[in-house]
């Protein structure tokens, strides 16, 4: 039993590893993404793609915005 239990969790730990972001990460980021993006655009579904590519790691942030929030100047 006990060394079924170790199987599992040494599995678990090299599956773990292998992951491109985990899952408390990946909803971190997506929690700031999403901030950030309703600071300019009125939006309410930011998707985060995240893959491992060739010798780095593809990011794509994707949203629809209804509206640009345009920013007034000062003189």
């Amino acid at each position: 039993m006990k060394r079924e239990i170790t199987k599992l969790r040494l599995k678990q730990m090299l599956s773990d590893d292998k992951e491109e972001i985990n899952d408390a990460t990946r909803a971190a980021a997506l929690a700031d993404f999403t901030h950030i993006a309703k600071e300019y655009f009125d939006t309410n579904n930011v998707s985060l793609n995240i893959k491992k590519g060739k010798g780095c790691t593809d990011v794509t942030v994707s949203f629809r915005a209804a509206h640009v929030k345009n920013f007034t100047t000062l003189k």
